[in-house]
């Protein structure tokens, strides 16, 4: 139930990891060379700092937003298989021309249910981390010079606000579109959907008897879809350290096998964001990427 996708910093503390798993995602732009050059040799690491504010959802459903601002530090490391970078968190198992297999991480802001009126007396959403395989194939050219992908993710979600307590199961298949514009501003656009498992359709969508009110009648959830996913990235180098980026994301419950939950207020959702960030230093080696 992924905020964004994100690189994983090489960081020593757990939680530091975990924080950086919830705010990265979409700002992976930043963290790397313009998508144009992903053909091209890179450094084999980096380091620097990333800045993002955060509108969310608080979950997919939710008519009332988390929003979050943070600056962290982040470092790059692209060896042939440990790896740190945009796309991979640890391990990329399989690389060739059209197709990879690696591990990823992804994550979402938690919120306190104090303050989300439809969940109001119920347990809080905690810090939200996901980990594991992703296969992701490469399908060629499209308009204006851009690349077509598919990604299928399959992670399992812990709970970093309750010891990393495992809150199930998730399955995000997304297609992606990517180009670099003349101008030197990268896009990218997707369109996904998201699949739970029962414990993660629980975490998010049951309703205990004990926490039944007039307003809120108790809910089994259902496994099976979550949402659907329309998303957006722009960014643009300032320089050789510099880039800047944005991004939004709408998820619509069109078909959702747990629409009927008290717990869903709205159909559609918007989260968005904006940032930039900074490369401090940076190998002389130069690696393919």
């Amino acid at each position: 139930m992924k905020c964004f996708d994100v690189p994983l910093s090489v960081s020593p503390l757990p939680w530091l990891a975990g924080l950086l798993a919830v705010s990265l995602g979409a700002m992976s732009p930043a963290l790397a060379q313009n998508e144009g050059e992903d053909e091209g040799r890179k450094p084999l690491w980096e380091l620097g700092a990333v800045g993002v504010g955060v509108s969310q959802l608080a979950y997919p459903g939710a008519d009332q937003q988390v929003r979050r601002g943070v600056v962290l530090p982040y470092v790059i490391y692209r060896g042939r298989v440990l790896r740190a970078d945009r796309d991979t968190a640890g391990l990329r198992a399989i690389h060739t021309d059209d197709f990879d297999l690696d591990v990823g991480f992804s994550g979402s802001f938690g919120a306190s249910s104090d303050k989300i009126e439809a969940r109001r007396g119920m347990p809080n959403l905690g810090t939200l981390i996901e980990f594991g395989p992703r296969m992701r194939w490469k399908l060629g050219d499209g308009p204006g010079g851009g690349r077509w992908r598919f990604d299928l993710p399959l992670r399992g979600v812990f709970d970093l606000s309750d010891r990393a307590a495992h809150r199930g199961m998730s399955l995000e298949p997304e297609v992606h579109f990517r180009r670099e514009s003349p101008t030197g501003w990268n896009y990218s656009m997707s369109f996904g959907v998201i699949f739970a498992d029962q414990r993660l359709a629980d975490t998010f969508y049951e309703v205990a008897p004990r926490y039944a009110t007039a307003e809120r009648p108790a809910y089994e959830a259902k496994p099976g879809l979550v949402a659907w996913r329309v998303g957006t990235t722009v960014s643009r180098k300032l320089g050789p350290d510099w880039r800047v980026f944005g991004f939004a994301r709408v998820d619509h419950l069109a078909g959702a096998a747990n629409r009927a939950s008290p717990l869903v207020r709205r159909d559609a959702g918007l989260t968005a964001g904006i940032g930039a960030s900074y490369t401090w230093l940076r190998s002389g080696t130069l690696v393919d990427d």
